[in-house]
């Protein structure tokens, strides 16, 4: 007995989880169809379930130029082919990572599995959802139907062994669905030759933490520093200590406008459900106004519990400088209220380069800052509410956001030292390593840098403006990679983030937890710092800086 056209590609379409019930309640269906009008028939509910029990169900798909079929049992639903997030280091045979109603679904070429040519996905493209212990998504050219298929019909697969390699068959349907042989695929085999880690590896959350003697040794090696975020307004540079740096966003698309309010207050923005007032550092500075572009963002500024955006034209990077290059401001000019809120000027480059240090408490002090949030506690229901979210807040993680190619990766804010622009040219030093780019000379320090599209087996990409390097530190001694980009420092919900798909040790290594941020429709591979250089790699930085 066979399901009828209504079972095939439109009714396929949007198979869910239940399926299993929904075919047997179909074949019920067209059976009581089928006997309408039959007066006095015997045949009751209870024996045709019985009935249709003595049948397996089965999708059948097309894949090239073959046709296939997979067991019901697992198949949890049907899908169009998703948006992906690419993977680095994950087997050739993953698309990528994407989100299934909140869930992350990895999604599999069944194409590349078999060898197949490439296939550009069409209108007919399907990926099936099977769980055999994890969600996974295969991509088929195209699902034919939806079939009840009698045992009788189904045969061993010992019968064309001599002939084709079968390990992945369970068996042989004849004259099924129009088709004189269906091969019926063996996921659970699939997976396990493909996907062998998913099997091997548990993902446990990714530390960051030191142990108490590196911890040690940092404070000690940087007590003397200062970490500053650093910025643009008007082609001048300013910085403030990013332990006052809540994060980094986006400028957003809506901005709500405050009424009345002075030209500092551009308005109120929603932050994670909590309202963001901000300003511009322009208007702050009686700087020409400018409208905020791709390239300006918002760094969210806390003191004392009260979180104020301040818009700038961009960010540049993250410093560590001497506290001996840093010094007071000026008497003369500290006195000018107009510049009040900058504390201190910190001189690089051999005095060449001159950052301005805003002082956090100065700036809110400012009248345009303090009318701001005194809008905001007028715009607020109730002081409950704003606790309830504070402490949500307290239990995000914070995270600098980089981007290689169109994917979005994440670190802990706290694991990187500092994030310094890419120079003209790398100097390129005889008997390194040879996962080495070149070195660059950081405040007198020699720094060697990694492209980090070359440690992902990514393809390479020319120097540019956008590219930054992010500086890491392994077993004391500073590491530089190159990104595409910096996008933000962006705090994520805890609950936002779970563990990333087993689909390979490299990749499970270094990227073992995955920040899903639903609303945003953003899926983030968060890094394991420690992973980003291999024990082989560890031991030729360790020469070199010998």
């Amino acid at each position: 007995m066979t399901i009828k056209a209504k079972a095939q590609q439109d009714a396929v379409d949007e198979v869910a989880k239940g399926v299993n019930e929904t075919i047997v309640d179909e074949v019920i269906e067209d059976q009581q169809v089928t006997d309408e009008g039959v007066e006095g028939q015997s045949d009751s509910v209870d024996e045709l379930h019985e009935e249709v029990s003595s049948m397996r169900q089965f999708v059948t798909f097309i894949t090239g130029d073959e046709v296939f079929a997979v067991d019901m049992a697992p198949v949890q639903e049907i899908i169009r082919v998703p948006t992906v997030v690419r993977v680095p280091l994950a087997p050739s045979t993953l698309e990528g990572l994407a989100n299934l109603r909140g869930k992350v679904l990895p999604i599999i070429s069944l194409r590349r599995v078999f060898g197949f040519d490439e296939h550009e996905y069409d209108d007919l493209s399907r990926a099936i959802v099977i769980d055999l212990g994890q969600p996974l998504g295969f991509v088929v050219d195209r699902v034919d139907r939806v079939i009840g298929v009698e045992i009788s019909q189904i045969e061993s697969v010992d019968s064309i062994r001599g002939t084709v390699d079968t390990d992945l068959l369970t068996g042989l349907l004849k004259n099924v669905g129009g088709h004189a042989m269906v091969m019926v695929l063996d996921f659970a085999k699939l997976i396990a030759n493909e996907f062998a880690e998913m099997a091997k590896l548990s993902i446990g959350s990714a530390t960051q933490s030191l142990s108490s003697s590196e911890q040690k040794n940092l404070d000690i090696q940087f007590s003397e520093e200062l970490q500053l975020v650093s910025f643009s307004v008007a082609e001048q540079e300013y910085a403030i200590s990013i332990e006052d740096v809540q994060e980094i966003v986006q400028v957003p698309e809506n901005i709500i406008h405050v009424p009345h309010s002075e030209q500092h207050v551009l308005g109120v923005m929603t932050l994670r459900q909590r309202m963001l007032p901000l300003v511009s550092l322009r208007r702050m500075f009686a700087l020409p106004f400018q409208e905020a572009d791709e390239h300006s963002r918002i760094v969210v500024i806390s003191v004392n519990g009260c979180s104020v955006g301040v818009v700038m034209d961009s960010v540049n990077e993250v410093l560590r400088v001497s506290k001996g290059d840093v010094d007071p401001m000026p008497a003369m000019l500290a006195r000018d209220n107009s510049m009040s809120e900058i504390s201190e000027i910190c001189r690089l480059n051999g005095g060449k380069r001159l950052v301005s240090i805003i002082s956090a408490d100065n700036m809110f002090r400012h009248h345009a800052v303090r009318e701001a949030l005194s809008t905001v506690e007028k715009m607020q229901d109730d002081e409950m509410n704003s606790s309830a979210e504070e402490t949500v807040i307290e239990d995000d993680e914070q995270m600098v956001i980089f981007r290689l190619g169109a994917e979005e990766f994440g670190v802990p804010i706290g694991s990187v030292q500092e994030i310094v622009r890419v120079p003209d040219q790398l100097t390129h030093v005889p008997k390194v390593p040879d996962f080495i780019e070149g070195v660059i000379n950081l405040r007198g320090a020699v720094l060697p840098v990694i492209d980090q599209r070359r440690r992902l087996g990514l393809p390479t990409l020319d120097r540019c403006e956008q590219q930054r390097i992010m500086v890491f530190l392994f077993e004391g001694l500073r590491t530089g990679f190159i990104v595409d980009s910096v996008a933000e420092v962006l705090k994520v919900p805890k609950s936002a983030i779970e563990p990333a798909p087993s689909l390979s040790t490299s990749q499970v290594s270094l990227i073992a937890r995955v920040a899903n941020l639903e609303k945003q429709k953003r899926l983030i591979l968060l890094i394991d710092p420690s992973k980003l250089l291999e024990a082989r790699d560890r031991e030729g930085l360790a020469e070199f800086a010998s």
